[in-house]
């Protein structure tokens, strides 16, 4: 069987998070992707727990699934590889601010110009024609910039980051369907095309698609922001022995709740008898379920609320995700033998497809382990690459 993108070739110059999560996704589906690292590797090889100096936990998170080169870009020599690779490339990525890349030579209309079939897609920190082009983004900036921390600040008081890399992983995934959409785009009228993905702009419509709220409309109809999910009694609901994660939502549901509860009468209720009422009174409608929730034990409602059809879920520790029984079930975490890291934990693809399924079939690359397959494949002979080595243009 053959994965989804089998027979793509992805150039992945992108380091740190966002575009290696990128990759990493177009590569569980089948994309052969050629990671393009400086002589001191991505960054993140350095970062969190390892058994060897440049294969740290969190590089081993983002990159499965891809082979690694070495080029110094500063060299001739490696540019010149590059513009080989890219005459066969289907998807070129970068991470790197729009100025730079230009004056290393390999701006957008430079690749396309050299290969018209190419998807360039390049992750901004802002679009490249707004005065905050060329500035340096990481994720907490951009959820400094884009409301976030700010949506934070009006639950505990003051600005906070999500405790998750939230812009740069929101951030890859939109970069994943921006190039399908545009390898889409391809198979129609057979040219690429330059595809900008900006941070800020990624995440400030992310945070909006719930929190434009009544400016919604023009004149505003309410202030900014969901009423539901910024009441502060939107937390887990503390029970008698711990807390568990419930959502009665509909009518059915809530009718339902207040009849197991023993005060069936708040259906009738004008806070409580509508999507529309419980909306406007969000707080009073959890408060109120916390004061009942808090009577029983957390087993007690496990057992009673898939009964009453009411989706909850206990209060799961990260240490005892892979323990869960689904997860369990299903093989999500995979227990593999790295050729130089010994036994390593995997999770799983997510997303499956019933013909044509992806998989890991690369587990995470050394530093340049790559370089010599990757240039013969392009063309280039023995005595060619141990000059390249020789000049440190490759590694």
């Amino acid at each position: 069987m053959t994965a989804p993108l089998d027979g793509l070739r992805v150039l992945d110059l992108t380091s740190v998070v966002l575009g290696p999560l990128a990759t990493q996704t177009l590569g569980d589906m089948g994309a052969d992707i050629v990671k393009i690292e400086g002589p001191a590797g991505d960054t993140t090889r350095y970062t969190g727990p390892k058994r060897s100096k440049d294969m740290s936990a969190l590089f081993m998170g983002l990159n499965r699934n891809k082979r690694s080169i070495v080029l110094d870009l500063k060299q001739q020599a490696a540019k010149d590889v590059l513009w080989r690779l890219i005459d066969t490339a289907d998807v070129f990525l970068h991470s790197i601010r729009p100025q730079a890349i230009d004056r290393l030579g390999f701006g957008h209309e430079a690749v396309l110009a050299r290969n018209e079939r190419v998807v360039y897609a390049g992750v901004h920190g802002f679009r490249m024609d707004g005065p905050y082009s060329g500035r340096p983004a990481y994720d907490d900036v951009i959820q400094g910039l884009s409301g976030s921390a700010d949506l934070m600040a009006r639950l505990v008081g003051e600005p906070r980051y999500m405790p998750t890399i939230m812009a740069d992983k929101t951030t890859g995934l939109v970069t994943v369907n921006a190039i399908l959409a545009a390898l889409l785009e391809r198979e129609k009228s057979g040219k690429g095309q330059f595809v900008e993905i900006p941070m800020f702009e990624v995440m400030t419509a992310f945070n909006m698609a719930d929190h434009i709220f009544g400016h919604a409309f023009d004149p505003p109809e309410g202030p900014m922001g969901y009423s539901r999910v910024l009441t502060p009694s939107r937390r887990p609901y503390k029970t008698l022995d711990g807390y568990i994660c419930l959502l009665a939502y509909t009518d059915p549901q809530w009718e339902r709740f207040w009849s197991e509860v023993g005060r069936p009468e708040l259906k009738d209720d004008p806070r409580f008898d509508s999507l529309a009422s419980r909306a406007d009174n969000i707080e009073a409608v959890y408060s109120l379920a916390g004061e009942f929730i808090a009577t029983r034990t957390t087993a007690e409602w496990l057992e009673v609320l898939p009964r009453l059809e009411i989706p909850c879920g206990e209060i799961v520790e990260l240490e005892d995700i892979p323990s869960d029984p689904h997860m369990q079930a299903v093989g999500f975490f995979r227990n593999e033998e790295h050729p130089t890291e010994g036994g390593v934990t995997v999770p799983d693809i997510p997303v499956q497809f019933s013909r044509t399924p992806g998989s890991i079939s690369r587990l995470q690359p050394k530093l340049g382990e790559h370089s010599v397959e990757i240039l013969r494949e392009a063309g280039y002979g023995d005595d060619e690459i141990e000059n390249f080595r020789a000049r440190g243009a490759t590694g």
